[in-house]
């Protein structure tokens, strides 16, 4: 495994704690979620509110309104749930310029088990209006995620996995709040994937390609807004799109690429993701075998994708488009 992600979070906050308008806020976890690393150079702008994630929310909403930057951060499963009434009313609502980095999200926080695990934090943080929503894949996308979330004029939630995943970006990686790219290139199926899932899709590529399976990967590290155009392509150019995320299949990057297939170009789709279930403790690389979250999991999601297609025939039937662009 890489650089754990929430490392480069700290790292970052480090970096920009010249930017007198920073303000960092935790709850209690600094030394988990990497704050700390912020507390360490510039104390006189870092707040521990102790473990009251709605006073943390609220007390960034005052900051905002005053034209600091608060980066308020704790575990994923805190912020989209206990603090989740002051988000919508005193942040999202008002589209104050608060920015919130939900860490440790997904199956693999491990021993923590089911009341620390997000498996519905970007359902959550998808449906408020105003919010953006982004999960970064590796060191190097977080690093950037986070600079430009900062940069970003409005409500930004920010998701980070506990573990770290192989870096397979370039140093000089860009990236664009609203765009996805291409990680591999295959005209057989498209695997849209986020967060630590983007690696296993790359695994599975290599696998399927010795099969003689040729799939195209997309890094979706911007889940609202989304890349409709990058998706649209991906449909028409391979038929069939499997989509893999770290987090229930209901309300997250599955649905939301379905949201946009369903009206732009209707194409077979299948889903690798948490099978609206919560988590459990144990050691993480078992949780996500046992969850269904390996490159083998997407895989097999692939190839039922492509016989579905194939089944079908290779165009989607003109009945079920409702609009080509």
């Amino acid at each position: 495994m890489g650089t754990a992600m929430r490392e480069v979070f700290g790292r970052v906050l480090q970096d920009m704690a010249e930017d007198e308008r920073l303000v960092v806020l935790d709850a209690d976890l600094g030394s988990a979620t990497k704050t700390l690393m912020f507390r360490d150079v510039c104390p006189e702008r870092f707040i521990d509110v102790g473990i009251a994630e709605q006073d943390m929310i609220g007390t960034a909403a005052g900051l905002a309104s005053c034209g600091m930057i608060p980066v308020a951060a704790t575990f994923s499963v805190f912020l989209a749930g206990r603090a989740l009434d002051q988000i919508r009313n005193s942040i999202a609502y008002p589209k104050l310029n608060v920015k919130l980095v939900g860490t440790h999200a997904g199956v693999s926080v491990g021993y923590d088990g089911a009341s620390h695990e997000a498996v519905e934090d970007i359902a959550v943080m998808r449906a408020l209006p105003n919010m953006t929503v982004l999960c970064s894949s590796d060191a190097v996308e977080t690093e950037a995620m986070v600079r430009a979330a900062i940069a970003h004029e409005g409500p930004v939630y920010l998701r980070i996995s506990r573990i770290g995943t192989a870096d397979y970006h370039a140093p000089d990686y860009e990236f664009v709040i609203g765009r996805g790219e291409v990680v591999t290139d295959g005209s057989d199926c498209t695997v849209v994937a986020t967060g630590i899932m983007v690696e296993q899709a790359m695994i599975a590529a290599r696998e399927l390609a010795q099969e003689g399976i040729r799939i195209r990967v997309v890094n979706m590290p911007s889940i609202k807004p989304i890349d409709r155009a990058l998706l649209v392509a991906s449909a028409r150019a391979t038929g069939a799109v499997v989509t893999a995320e770290e987090h229930n299949i209901i309300g997250g990057l599955g649905s939301a690429v379905a949201e946009v297939l369903a009206e732009e170009y209707p194409v077979v789709m299948r889903y690798v993701g948490i099978k609206d279930r919560f988590g459990t403790s144990g050691d993480p690389n078992v949780l996500l075998e046992a969850y269904g979250l390996r490159a083998a999991h997407i895989a097999a999601a692939v190839k039922e994708a492509i016989a579905q297609l194939e089944f079908n025939g290779k165009d989607v039937p003109s009945v079920l488009i409702c609009k080509q662009k």
